[in-house]
């Protein structure tokens, strides 16, 4: 299992736009026609990584609970399924009902939007305000796949909160860690 972790975007970026296809409801979701009124979680995900299968069960219940929020989630794939079948489109739709996936899961053909965001490892987490300016870049939380520690989402979660409660988040903030994305 590599370990990648994420490249940290510098604070306060602008989300850069997109529309991708949702492999999901097959159709297409533009970014700034999406976005959440208080803010968006983007992550970059993809079907066979041990370290995003290790976090599904805390990606959707955090969704369910923050969506209704005004906090809109929205799952992307990057990875190059020519190299790695298992992430093909169509394996994605699959992959978002067996999970319940209660947010879009696009699928990144040309790379182009992870390349935007910086993105490096599957699972990559950004969460942006309602003006789509980075509050949040890092890790869900402490667990990783066989390292004993419990799946909480308390760093995203944390991160979420302050966003929805207007106060300051410390801007150290640790780095995601997965398998990297599988570029072209």
């Amino acid at each position: 299992m590599a370990r990648t972790p994420s490249n940290m975007l510098p604070l306060g970026t602008l989300a850069p736009k997109f529309s991708l296809v949702d492999t999901i409801a097959n159709r297409t979701i533009a970014l700034t026609e999406y976005k959440g009124a208080k803010g968006t979680v983007i992550m970059f995900i993809c079907n066979h990584c041990p370290f995003v299968i290790h976090v599904n069960p805390m990606l959707v219940k955090l969704a369910n609970t923050y969506q209704e929020k005004g906090i809109a989630f929205i799952a992307i794939s990057s990875n190059d399924f020519e190299k790695y079948p298992q992430d093909a489109p169509d394996l994605m739709k699959q992959v978002g009902l067996k999970e319940k996936y209660p947010f879009p899961y696009l699928y990144d053909e040309t790379q182009e939007v992870a390349k935007a965001y910086d993105a490096a490892c599957t699972p990559d987490f950004y969460l942006f305000d309602s003006d789509l300016k980075l509050f949040y870049r890092g890790q869900l939380d402490d667990s990783r796949p066989q390292n004993g520690k419990p799946l909480t989402g308390k760093d995203l979660m944390e991160a979420i909160d302050a966003l929805l409660h207007n106060r300051p988040l410390d801007t150290v903030q640790k780095p995601s860690l997965g398998c990297n994305i599988k570029w072209k």
